[in-house]
């Protein structure tokens, strides 16, 4: 028999028909590896879990979040399951490999980040988690008093790479290279005051003329109340805007807006220096470093910057004495080679953000929040669960 029969006699022959198992295998196969790209490289869903953006975003708001604006980040962990963020669903487990690492990589995207963007990113101190404490913020912890020994004897402590901390959102306050700062709860951003997006909430003490008040009326205006030891004297959390129809009240006798004093110290407030005595209303001027900038490294800019130039940056560095030794050799000054975001909540008195932990570097930056497709309230059956006024919502 020649080749050249025996050949068209093989491609003559009929083509086993895959079984019913082969054929489910191979389309779950397709759909995962479909879905993995889409959710890595061009949009991913989130859902709010807080309510530190209320209310621009509400808790139950599930969202659609672009990867593409500024660049899809190449995976920095390649190895993990389907799906999954950090965490396996049911056993707990670790859902990723961390034994293989890439370098932070990004395609190019449509866009830079803009300031007032609303912008998904992973946790800046989301690198160690204590995974049995209700606050899981190790750093939080050793700033409360815990030990470094305390809180490794007392919970279980993991260490996540960049792109498997916690997914945060919030605004973009101030970009890289500029100066941000704030006063009586009002940021500046390169001695521009910022005022606070119209659904942002403050917190309020608010005097009646008169104690025969019915908070429920309040209620439905939607502001969140609360009793004092004086019966005409309540606190109230609201927007600017429902403020401004409450003064127009004939029962109101003064609204005085709350914010912490000037110069009182929260060790909580970063880079929680109290020689600087910044709170959660007064702080700053802070420059937010930018690619190519160069700072000088002292005792004023070192609070600042060492956590950037140490651990998002990958540099050994310490101090003997007076001198800062970076990567084994004295240095006077630093060139950074990232930039840099400062990133706030629209509900900014209930919001952990840049005020407590910082800078958010770019390879934190997940993507671009776009529009709401589904929103949820606690609240009522299935059906009226469904905030119907919020589906298909864009986000500004």
């Amino acid at each position: 028999m020649s080749w050249k029969f025996w050949q068209r006699n093989k491609s003559a022959e009929p083509k086993k028909k895959k079984t019913k198992t082969r054929e489910w295998t191979d389309a779950i196969i397709f759909a995962v590896v479909a879905a993995t790209i889409i959710r890595v490289f061009f949009i991913e869903a989130y859902t709010i879990p807080s309510g530190s953006m209320e209310r621009s975003l509400l808790i139950g708001d599930f969202l659609f979040v672009s990867k593409v604006n500024y660049g899809a980040r190449i995976p920095m962990t390649p190895v993990a399951f389907p799906f999954a963020h950090h965490t396996m669903p049911l056993t707990g487990t670790k859902a990723y490999w961390d034994g293989v690492q890439w370098k932070y990589r990004r395609l190019p995207g449509f866009q830079h980040i803009k300031r007032n963007d609303v912008v998904v990113f992973n946790f800046p101190e989301g690198d160690t988690v204590a995974l049995d404490a209700q606050d899981d913020n190790y750093y939080q912890m050793l700033l409360r008093g815990e030990t470094r020994t305390q809180i490794y004897a007392n919970h279980t402590i993991v260490s996540r790479p960049v792109d498997k901390r916690e997914n945060f959102i919030k605004r973009c306050i101030a970009i890289a290279g500029d100066t941000v700062s704030m006063e009586n709860g009002l940021a500046s951003v390169n001695g521009k005051k910022v005022p606070l997006e119209p659904t942002g909430w403050f917190y309020y003490t608010i005097e009646f003329k008169t104690s025969d008040i019915n908070m429920r009326l309040f209620q439905d205006m939607g502001f969140k109340t609360a009793e004092t030891n004086v019966p005409t004297i309540y606190q109230f959390e609201g927007t600017p805007a429902m403020i401004a129809e409450l003064k127009k009240s004939d029962y109101v006798k003064s609204i005085t807006e709350n914010v912490a004093v000037k110069g009182d110290f929260d060790k909580a407030i970063f880079p929680h220096d109290k020689n600087r005595g910044w709170n959660l209303d007064n702080y700053g001027p802070i420059i937010v470093p930018k690619k190519g900038w160069t700072v000088k490294m002292d005792s004023v800019t070192m609070p600042l910057y060492e956590r950037s130039i140490r651990i998002y940056e990958g540099n050994k560095l310490e101090k003997v004495g007076n001198d800062w030794i970076l990567n084994g050799k004295k240095a006077t000054e630093y060139t950074f080679k990232m930039d840099y975001y400062w990133m706030m909540g629209d509900n900014r008195h209930q919001s952990a953000d840049s005020r407590y932990w910082g800078f958010v570097p770019e390879d934190h930056i997940v993507g671009k929040a776009l529009f709401i497709w589904m929103s949820f309230d606690s609240e009522g059956s299935w059906f009226s669960k469904i905030r119907w006024n919020r589906i298909f919502k864009g986000i500004h």
